[in-house]
């Protein structure tokens, strides 16, 4: 059944990327069978789809299991490469990782989640393990916070209708109410702060990047270990240059995407 009445909606298209999403941590290699029905297809589809993203680079069967491959990096690293995000941002979270001697990350919406596009990390103790393409549940984290508090109300409500594709309980799940009473002490501060929403051990504090416009286009934080940091000093130490870091992301993001573009003839 197509899930879209528009027409020039591509079916098979979205298919052959839900295949690709079933590729989950703890699923790393998967049988023909185990792919139907996590994709919820029939199993002759599921078997073209991975016969054509084997063909095409993106998964390798190995003894009767399919199983994702390096190329399907690229499909991440085409998006971040286009928007020049790690260049921006690369020396303002060395510094502010400098500054805190944390952890400092970078974030965009998808949906209900955040996806990490920029990290810096510091080898210490954590209960979770973070790379660029994680997704998180949005509500639980600061970086979700101040993004989903960006939204308007249709734009917000539509994100936490959508399923978490994360793959990860989060130890609070608010209600709808306090989601909103929570969202709008993050307007009114203007920064977010988490601690042990997520998971055991993690708390962190986040503020907007915004574009010349105002738009909030991504999030920044700092991210500690409970048992190293309280949250005192998130607030009280690490926030101010959080905040400065976030201004001058936000001035190099507008100043990239605002930039002539050449006419190549």
């Amino acid at each position: 059944m197509r899930r879209d009445a528009n027409p020039d909606f591509v079916e098979a298209l979205a298919r052959g990327l839900d295949v690709l999403r079933c590729f989950q941590p703890g699923r790393a290699s998967m049988t023909l069978t185990e792919v139907a029905a996590a994709a919820e297809l029939a199993r002759p589809t599921a078997r073209r789809i991975l016969i054509t993203l084997e063909q095409l680079g993106y998964v390798r069967g190995t003894d009767g299991a399919f199983v994702l491959t390096p190329r399907v990096l690229e499909l991440g690293m085409a998006y971040i490469g286009s928007a020049n995000i790690w260049d921006l941002v690369r020396p303002h979270l060395r510094e502010l990782v400098g500054l805190t001697g944390e952890s400092c990350s970078i974030a965009q919406l998808d949906g209900s989640d955040i996806v990490y596009v920029a990290r810096v990390a510091m080898p210490k103790l954590v209960t979770l393990a973070v790379t660029i393409g994680t997704r998180f549940p949005a509500v639980q984290t600061s970086l979700g916070k101040v993004l989903l508090a960006a939204l308007p109300p249709a734009g917000l409500d539509k994100a936490l209708a959508e399923p978490t594709r994360s793959g990860l309980t989060p130890r609070v799940r608010p209600s709808r109410e306090e989601i909103d009473a929570m969202l709008r002490d993050v307007r009114a501060k203007g920064w977010a702060a988490t601690d042990q929403e997520l998971a055991l051990g993690i708390r962190s504090v986040a503020a907007p990047v915004r574009d010349g416009d105002g738009r909030v286009v991504a999030s920044v934080n700092v991210n500690a270990h409970a048992a190293e940091t309280p949250m005192d000093t998130l607030v009280d130490d690490h926030l101010p240059p959080l905040l400065r870091a976030a201004s001058a992301i936000g001035a190099d993001w507008d100043a990239w995407h605002s930039r002539p573009l050449e006419t190549i003839r």
